[in-house]
């Protein structure tokens, strides 16, 4: 079994829950990912924050942690339509092009919301939604975690479905998985 990922509009305060994008809130010590270009260092884009107890309640796999929150972060920007440095096509995206992180504490008194700004203080995000989960097929074609990975020996974290050409799939090998190495997470464009 796999868990869906729905998203819908809110005008709810999100700090600290299960989210799609907006901005991640995080403890104070973790760092906002940037992949290094030609031109520098490009901030990854936070795509979503995954409370994962709250997740824990449709996965049946039992793989995942039961508690702390899941952030991940992509070079999506062209994806959605917007100006990047970076132009990855299909296939495995290079090395920082995809970053997980994860904290297994989350605490509403220490944890900042990280947020992206341009030179005049406007916000470079977008609006943050309401994430919501449910059981699912491991092979659901939509927005998921877990369920079946694009290549043998890899656990699939998350899968994003941008449009019927473009699907993104943040995966993990099974020992990295085990021992929590979340920054050898990869990308993959199907």
């Amino acid at each position: 079994m796999a868990v869906r990922i729905d998203i819908e509009a809110t005008e709810r305060e999100l700090f600290c829950c299960s989210k799609w994008w907006g901005d991640p809130d995080m403890p104070a010590d973790m760092e906002y990912p940037m992949m290094q270009t030609p031109d520098g260092a490009y901030p990854l884009t936070f795509l979503c924050q995954i409370d994962c107890e709250e997740a824990s309640k449709s996965d049946a796999s039992g793989l995942m942690p039961k508690e702390g929150m899941l952030y991940f972060f992509a070079a999506v920007d062209e994806l959605i339509g917007y100006d990047s440095p970076v132009h990855l096509g299909k296939g495995e995206w290079p090395k920082g092009s995809v970053m997980v992180k994860y904290t297994k504490e989350v605490n509403f008194e220490t944890f900042n919301s990280c947020m992206m700004v341009d030179d005049e203080g406007d916000s470079l995000t977008e609006r943050a939604m309401l994430l919501t989960m449910s059981p699912c097929e491991e092979d659901f074609d939509g927005i998921r975690l877990y369920g079946k990975a694009a290549r043998e020996g890899y656990h699939n974290l998350l899968q994003i479905a941008f449009d019927p050409e473009h699907t993104l799939c943040i995966e993990i090998k099974e020992s990295d998985l085990k021992y929590g190495n979340w920054k050898k997470s990869v990308a993959v464009l199907k």
